[in-house]
């Protein structure tokens, strides 16, 4: 799934996924502090787009221009405007103490670069910053309705503890949930959700 994948799937007409935000991402934005977010893997912007409309100074990153091309449209029809960087994610550094939230979803990323930008994310909230994670997890390989086949891009919680240590852990869980998201996901799946705070 490099960029020209990313790119081809983002070219269509309307949202692959969707305009309206990942409905965790909705639940706990209120969660966020005041201050700047990070997006990553942010592909068309429906979360970016969400968070700045709720007062966020947003930067989405995504390796797709084609996607944040259409995240920017999103912004300036939502009245809003966000910062786009089209990058790879095995490119990018996460500034340190920087951010007041960070957002990560369905970002499967290889186990190595994964757990990399997870020690950033870590590093990178503000105290009192969040981290908040939607991703599928290896059951998902049982239905389907989107997210990749190989199992080890899929997150599990046990994993995910490991990776953010450092971070209180406000909410932690793998459930199956309805996911209605364009037709990039759409049906029944089986997820992992995180909200984690830093706390120096």
């Amino acid at each position: 799934m490099d960029v020209s994948f990313w790119n081809n799937r983002y070219a269509v007409a309307g949202h692959v996924y969707g305009e309206a935000p990942n409905a965790f991402v909705a639940e706990v934005a209120p969660q966020i502090p005041a201050g700047p977010v990070l997006c990553l893997a942010e592909g068309e912007g429906r979360n970016a787009v969400h968070l700045a409309t709720l007062g966020h100074r947003v930067t989405a990153v995504d390796q797709s221009e084609v996607g944040l091309a259409k995240a920017r449209r999103l912004a300036k029809a939502r009245g809003v405007e966000i910062e786009t960087l089209a990058t790879d994610l095995a490119d990018y550094a996460i500034k340190a103490g920087a951010w007041a939230g960070i957002i990560a979803t369905f970002a499967h990323l290889p186990p190595d670069l994964r757990r990399r930008v997870h020690r950033e994310v870590v590093a990178g909230l503000q105290p009192g910053g969040v981290f908040i994670l939607e991703a599928y997890t290896p059951a998902q390989l049982a239905f389907d309705t989107g997210g990749p086949r190989s199992p080890g891009l899929l997150m599990t919680l046990a994993a995910l503890r490991d990776e953010l240590s450092g971070l209180e852990l406000l909410m932690g869980r793998e459930l199956e949930r309805d996911v209605t998201e364009g037709g990039g996901h759409a049906g029944r799946g089986a997820v992992v959700q995180i909200l984690a705070r830093r706390n120096e």
